[in-house]
This record gives C-alpha cells, sequence and structure tokens, in this order.
C-alpha cells in the first residue's frame, strides 16, 4: 500500500476505479494471475446487477478454468472460493504492478 502497488479503499467501487484509472484492469473474461485482485458485482434476485463493484477478494491459482480466491467477509469468514474463468458475478480484476 506505501509503495502504490495496491490501493487501500475501503469501498470497492473507489478500489475498482483505482486499478482502471492506472489501466491496470481486465474484464470478467480473463485468466488472472495468483496476487491479482478480484472484484464482484453481486446479481440479487429481483434486481439483477448494478453495473459496481460489490465485493472483493485475491486471486489464489487458476485451475482447470477455475479462479480460486481468498476473501474476507465471506459467510462471515475469511476463506477460499472458487469460480469459473468468466462467471458472471465477477466484475473484473485488479492487476497490481507488483
Amino acid at each position: 500500500i506505501d509503495a502504490g502497488v495496491i490501493p487501500k479503499y475501503a469501498g470497492c467501487v473507489q478500489g475498482s476505479q483505482w486499478f482502471k484509472d492506472r489501466g491496470q484492469w481486465m474484464d470478467n473474461s480473463a485468466e488472472p494471475a495468483p496476487g491479482t485482485i478480484i472484484f464482484f458485482d453481486w446479481y440479487e434476485e429481483g434486481v439483477g446487477q448494478d453495473g459496481e463493484s460489490d465485493h472483493t477478494g485475491i486471486v489464489e491459482k487458476v485451475e482447470n478454468g477455475r479462479v480460486y480466491t481468498i476473501e474476507g467477509n465471506s459467510d462471515d469468514s475469511c476463506k477460499e472460493n472458487s469460480y469459473p474463468i468468466g462467471y458472471f458475478e465477477i466484475y473484473g480484476y485488479g492487476v497490481p504492478a507488483y
């Protein structure tokens, strides 16, 4: 954070915009590398998606067409989750300049 590689953000909208503003953004069809920051736009029944990021995590790995993540605030805990590449609730990826 102090080096400016990853933003300090409390809101996912601001975090995703930080990466977009720096040209460090990939859409949900991309295959991310470990350490990439993943953003989600959750689907709400009767509402759909609002086109803004709602949740974030860190990409742990990609195997067999699935993105494995580490996410906080996932069912009130920190845990590993996985999604197919291109999953509709993946908003996109912030790519830190590590």
